[in-house]
């Protein structure tokens, strides 16, 4: 095993790490500040660089690279903040891919060139308000009429809800129980029937509009099924690579703690010496280190393994320990972060309460902790295990 990067690969991360740091901390701040999502002109930047088509298709404008490239891109945008890293995320390994792997050739030719060019942005809607972890549950309904659905439902904790120009949303095609009758289709902000709730106000993820939407007789053509009843095999099976998109974001959001709290002890004096000096504080850090780095070699194996699965996407193994394990040791990192700064680190001029407020979120979005651990001992067990029992 080699551990280190290929050329293309380290050309890769430090192009999105010259422009990240060079284009986005001001806007970051701003974006916290005020609570706005990325502007468009941003987001056409990041197309214009390639961010936003690393591992998709070169047919459809992407780089054609790998999902390890993708993550080391993703964790540079990060750094700076989820916030301003949002539209790469959905790009590379959210809702985009569901459409690259599972859409007809018309919705691809159709959709993706829009995203990678920074055009139009896609969300994800899964959760409704009783069907979360138990997602199963779900009630939104897509009925056949003619050559169009007709699509009803509620659809809760939509991250970009009311900002994002189209939504892969799970629904039940029929009333075959549990798991047989979902699929997902891909509905148009703009379509007629589409309501938006207000904007959540969340603990972090500022910069990221999350709300809620009703779905009332809104009508799209069949051409805008994505998988149909009986797929939500296949949706899940595509969800190792957000596990790994959603480690990242927290992994970015623990390496920047790191590197603040790195060049704050160093800057900071008591005692008449800098307080790096004190073995303390030598010993936070490193277990803020220890911390990180497993987490990123986790990630990475998780990503590197995809190309040698069926489907070249990560396992559930992989993926749920990355994902897990980075979810958790973000808040350790970063409180950690908080206490080596002091005053300091509790200020929201200086950033770092604003990472442990981020990174609790993503121990909660796309399936929490504890979910993680069930699909660990399921995959160590050789079966699933039924919850409703």
């Amino acid at each position: 095993m080699d551990f280190r990067p290929t050329d293309e690969q380290r050309e890769l991360q430090e192009a999105a790490r010259k422009f990240a740091r060079a284009e986005l901390p001001e806007l970051a701040r701003d974006m916290e500040e005020k609570d706005y999502p990325v502007p468009r002109a941003m987001v056409r930047k990041y197309g214009e660089m390639g961010f936003l088509g690393v591992n998709l298709p070169t047919e459809y404008g992407g780089l054609g690279l790998g999902h390890l490239e993708a993550l080391l891109v993703l964790e540079e945008f990060a750094q700076i903040s989820n916030a301003v890293a949002f539209p790469v995320f959905e790009a590379l390994v959210g809702p985009v891919r569901t459409i690259e792997r599972f859409g007809s050739p018309e919705m691809k030719a159709r959709i993706l060139p829009e995203v990678i060019a920074g055009e139009k942005v896609v969300a994800v809607s899964m959760s409704e308000p009783d069907a979360g972890t138990a997602l199963t549950d779900l009630r939104t309904r897509a009925v056949e009429d003619g050559d169009h659905y007709v699509v009803n439902g509620y659809k809760r904790w939509t991250s970009g809800g009311g900002h994002s120009d189209y939504y892969v949303t799970y629904c039940r095609y029929n009333d075959e129980p549990g798991a047989k009758g979902i699929g997902a289709i891909l509905l148009d902000r703009d379509a007629s029937g589409m309501q938006f709730g207000k904007r959540e106000q969340l603990m972090g993820f500022r910069g990221i509009e999350t709300a809620d939407y009703a779905i009332e007789d809104v009508r799209v053509p069949k051409a805008n099924v994505i998988v149909g009843a009986g797929g939500f095999g296949k949706l899940m099976s595509a969800f190792g690579l957000e596990r790994c998109g959603n480690a990242t974001q927290s992994l970015g959001v623990a390496a920047a703690a790191l590197e603040q709290a790195t060049q704050y002890v160093q800057e900071r004096h008591a005692f008449g010496k800098p307080i790096v000096e004190f073995q303390a504080v030598q010993i936070k850090l490193a277990e803020m280190a220890m911390k990180v780095e497993a987490a990123r070699l986790l990630i990475h194996r998780a990503a590197a393994n995809a190309a040698h699965q069926p489907d070249g996407l990560p396992t559930v193994y992989e993926s749920s320990v990355a994902k897990c394990y980075a979810n958790e040791i973000v808040r350790e990192v970063t409180s950690m972060g908080v206490q080596v700064m002091g005053g300091y680190g509790y200020h929201k001029d200086y950033g770092m309460e604003q990472r442990l407020r981020d990174g609790f979120a993503w121990g909660i979005a796309g399936g929490t902790t504890d979910v993680q651990k069930t699909n660990i001992a399921a995959a160590m067990i050789g079966r699933r295990f039924d919850q409703r029992r």
